[in-house]
């Protein structure tokens, strides 16, 4: 059985790759063109193709077209089983993206779970909380781009949709699977989406074996990592290619997030005596200003990684320094969407040209926006989903030329001291 998923940036792509991985699936993540990534020379073929649509914070007619294009390239590879993989708090086009997959395949119905207990996302009667605060309540209320205003996951996919949206209680799920497969039945004729609510690892153990004959899944990766169970049809252990170390020069972290999370791994490192190289942003709205920017940052980044040391590479300030510079945007004729790609793709170049420079073939990038253009920079058209570091955050290894092994982040994953844990992970692996 061949899996297709659809995600819409790609370090959440990786994140559902890998709760394959752990269950011996070769799971292979590629940048969306419009083309089958299985028809470029040299392609294996992945027990599960990922398609990375980067479409989070597109307009939504063109995350549409993106999702029911893709959909279709995995229609045509021979996918039988769908899943529209969205971040764990619904954020972007999550209404448009499910029912770009649905319209592509033909279908009225799918599953949806957005629960995610190993990372601290619950849903308890329709309510959504990250580590246990409502979500309207939690630091997803300031996202720069996609503020979450709500808790209602009802709401929040019904005020995106078209089709009829319900949710199903923890004490439907609590009574088991036959009930709960019965009530999945009933509920086909009436509505397109039923979010299921999720208390802990045993709600997805259970909404798995209820719905293991759906054709199409929707939400964060968590339900992944139960649905080899429940089908039966782990193949067993994967293995990887080779990725050589380059010996005497350090690891670049690049963090382009600005979650607290990764602000508190930032911190952590930098607590720990690794050096910290800011991106001013505010500085790199007008070409000129962004030039001598990049050049200052690859310089001190490749100083420090040639003498063998750690570095990160940050955007400055936090959210001061991010309304500062969307302030600056509408005089230069930009939208906050197109900021946010223009600080990503400034720390693509950055991370790119310092690569490049110091030789090294290990990296560390948190925040998805910041990881697709890392990858686009360096020319990276597929990726191995390789070995789980924490909940949701895996290593992966470069398809293309050469080989690289990566840890792509997302932002608002992980421990205060993931990073020191990723690059362990990265200097000890021979991939």
């Amino acid at each position: 059985m061949r899996i297709g998923v659809v995600a819409d940036d790609i370090t959440g792509a990786n994140d559902i790759g890998i709760m394959f991985a752990k269950s011996g699936y070769t799971a292979h993540v590629y940048p969306f063109d419009g083309t089958s990534p299985l028809q470029r020379e040299g392609a294996e073929e992945p027990q599960v193709v990922i398609l990375d649509t980067n479409s989070r914070c597109d307009p939504a007619p063109a995350a549409y077209e993106k999702v029911y294009s893709a959909t279709q390239a995995l229609e045509r590879l021979g996918c039988e089983r769908f899943i529209k993989k969205t971040c764990s708090v619904f954020r972007g086009n999550v209404g448009v993206e499910f029912d770009a997959m649905l319209d592509a395949l033909g279908e009225e119905f799918a599953v949806v779970v957005l629960g995610f207990p190993k990372n601290g996302r619950t849903t308890v009667d329709g309510i959504h909380y990250v580590h246990e605060q409502r979500l309207r309540e939690s630091p997803f209320r300031h996202d720069p781009i996609h503020p979450m205003t709500r808790s209602s996951l009802v709401e929040i996919l019904q005020s995106q949709t078209r089709r009829k949206v319900a949710g199903v209680s923890h004490e439907l799920i609590s009574q088991g699977v036959d009930p709960l497969r019965e009530h999945i039945f009933r509920s086909r004729p009436e509505y397109g989406f039923v979010i299921f609510d999720v208390l802990n690892q045993e709600s997805l153990t259970v909404i798995a074996e209820a719905t293991q004959d759906e054709k199409i899944y929707c939400g964060s990766s968590a339900l992944a990592e139960e649905l080899p169970a429940a089908w039966g049809d782990a193949p067993g252990e994967d293995h990887c290619v080779e990725v050589p170390h380059v010996s005497g020069v350090g690891i670049l972290c690049a963090s382009g997030s600005l979650t607290p999370q990764t602000a508190a791994q930032v911190c952590h490192m930098a607590e720990r005596g690794t050096p910290v190289f800011e991106l001013e942003t505010e500085r790199i709205i007008k070409p000129v200003g962004r030039d001598a920017e990049v050049q200052r940052l690859v310089r001190e980044t490749v100083a420090r990684l040639r003498l063998g040391d750690d570095v990160i590479l940050s955007t400055a300030g936090g959210v001061e320094a991010t309304a500062r510079t969307k302030a600056q945007g509408p005089r230069s004729g930009l939208v906050d969407p197109e900021i946010a790609r223009l600080v990503s793709e400034v720390m693509g170049v950055v991370v790119a040209e310092a690569t490049r420079l110091s030789g090294q073939n290990r990296l560390l990038v948190a925040g998805g926006e910041t990881s697709a253009a890392v990858c686009s920079r360096l020319g990276i058209k597929g990726l191995r989903v390789w070995q789980e570091i924490e909940p949701g955050l895996p290593s992966c290894v470069s398809l293309s030329e050469p080989r690289r092994l990566l840890v792509l982040k997302s932002g608002s994953f992980g421990k205060p001291d993931f990073f020191e844990k990723a690059l362990a992970h990265l200097r000890a692996k021979q991939a």
